[in-house]
């Protein structure tokens, strides 16, 4: 955390990744020192679960993980319905997080997973699915837009 604070950085994205999300404990950790400090924070996939557990959530393993380009995900903000890429294995607990601070923003239509998190307070968010291989094909720039809104503001 030290060091990226160093570079003094206009924004954070966690990206997406293999695994198990615990086991990246020392990610969590530091990403919990960075949440302070209130630089735009974006999450995506494996990005998302470790932003689900700085913020005090649970993870676990899926029953059945999510993988394909054919999942519909429900935007809570707006109603709307993507049609998103995934290839995943775990989940965010929405039962786990503090609902005081954090919100569910996202939601599988197939299973009613967490597909989705954003701070109530802070300039972080998160989706769980993978925006940037554009299924849609350009359903999730809105993503990438808000990003860039929050850093420029």
């Amino acid at each position: 955390a030290e060091a990226i604070l160093a570079m003094k950085p206009a924004g954070i994205m966690l990206s997406n990744g293999p695994g198990d999300p615990k086991q990246a404990s020392y990610v969590v950790l530091e990403l919990g020192k960075l949440l302070p400090e209130r630089i735009p924070t974006f999450g995506i996939c494996l990005g998302h679960q470790i932003l689900g557990l700085a913020l005090g959530g649970e993870t676990y393993k899926l029953k059945f993980g999510h993988r394909g380009g054919n999942h519909p995900v429900k935007d809570l903000n707006t109603g709307r319905v993507y049609i998103t890429s995934q290839n995943h294995g775990y989940s965010v607990d929405a039962d786990t997080l503090d609902k005081d601070s954090v919100m569910v923003s996202h939601a599988n239509l197939n299973d009613g997973t967490v597909e989705g998190l954003q701070h109530r307070h802070l300039p972080v968010f998160s989706v769980q699915y993978h925006p940037e291989a554009s299924p849609g094909p350009q359903d999730s720039d809105y993503l990438f837009d808000r990003f860039i809104s929050l850093i420029a503001s």
